[in-house]
């Protein structure tokens, strides 16, 4: 199994100094765990407090435990398992929830969070993976459809007892935006948060400058970049076939399912990547973005405000969203 996860890179000078011993503030903090089947890194540039960081890992140990719907008695796979009946949620479950619903309407249905009947069935991790049975495959598709979702108050419930709720297309998004605000409020003014490749950052670096952010060139061995972009205050994410795939009888599949056909989106784009104000925003584009194909995308990021997108086709020829280019060139 070949298995390839995107890497952000940081291309920071090695600009920061550690705090002087004996003082409860310290410069360059870093948190790392393995969470939402991925890795997690915050680091903290400022000097600060010692339990700010702990505040980082408290928060996404919190909302993996109530989004991940691999965790049996999380707040999703309690709706999961409710077999058709209402389940009392917390405000934030409902909050991510309405997103995963608002980026299902504005795609037409492209992006769908009931695409855990589908996404359970392709096991990326097995010793040697295979695509599931085509009947099973029919099946599961059957149940999914993200208007199957009512929600009423804390309350959520799926009108097909067989649907279920995967949020792994929004969830880290929504968790890095929630840290960046935390951060905020405890005074920190740089930090890079990272997880699984979904880069949010909290002012640039340390000197002033931005930050630059390599977006990797597909299926390259070494994970070497394509092409970079430059930012401050701002998250990048990318959505990609080389991130999670497998290859059975000379095909590859990647992670990147179609709601509609159940198997990996079919088109020209090997990558989207996505630079925006929110993590959540940029990691749902850049999802919703790589099912929708270049064309309708192109035209759906050119009528919102302050996205920019970089996409990157099968022949590793890549595109800018106009505004984008229009920043590049000056």
């Amino acid at each position: 199994m070949r298995y390839k996860r995107l890497t952000a890179l940081l291309t920071a000078a090695a600009l920061l100094v550690s705090g002087c011993s004996g003082l409860t503030k310290k410069r360059s903090q870093v948190y790392t765990d393995t969470l939402f089947d991925t890795v997690v890194r915050i680091e903290i540039l400022d000097a600060v407090d010692e339990d700010v960081l702990k505040g980082c890992e408290e928060i996404c140990r919190k909302y993996h435990s109530m989004f991940s719907n691999k965790i049996e008695d999380s707040e999703i796979s309690r709706i999961n398992s409710a077999g058709g009946n209402p389940v009392e949620v917390s405000d934030e479950t409902v909050r991510l929830i309405k997103k995963g619903v608002y980026y299902g309407d504005l795609s037409n249905g492209a992006f769908d969070i009931t695409i855990a009947p589908v996404s359970n069935l392709w096991d990326f991790h097995a010793e040697t993976p295979a695509p599931p049975a085509p009947e099973a495959v029919n099946e599961a598709v059957s149940h999914v459809d993200y208007k199957n979702i009512l929600i009423k108050d804390n309350t959520v419930q799926l009108l097909d007892p067989y649907a279920a709720i995967d949020v792994g297309g929004i969830a880290k998004g929504y968790i890095a935006d929630l840290v960046k605000k935390y951060l905020k409020e405890q005074g920190v003014k740089h930090a890079i948060i990272n997880l699984g490749g979904n880069v949010l950052t909290l002012g640039g670096r340390l000197d002033g400058s931005d930050y630059n952010i390599g977006i990797q060139k597909p299926f390259d061995v070494a994970g070497e970049p394509i092409t970079s972009v430059r930012i401050s205050n701002k998250s990048v994410v990318t959505s990609g076939t080389y991130q999670r795939y497998f290859e059975a009888d000379g095909r590859i599949f990647h992670h990147i399912l179609d709601p509609h056909t159940g198997y990996p989106c079919d088109n020209n784009l090997n990558s989207v990547t996505i630079i925006t104000n929110s993590s959540l925003t940029a990691d749902a584009l850049s999802t919703t973005c790589f099912l929708l194909g270049y064309d309708k995308s192109i035209r759906m990021i050119e009528q919102l405000g302050n996205v920019d997108a970089v996409f990157i086709t099968k022949d590793n020829k890549i595109r800018y969203s106009k505004n984008f280019q229009q920043k590049i060139q000056k």
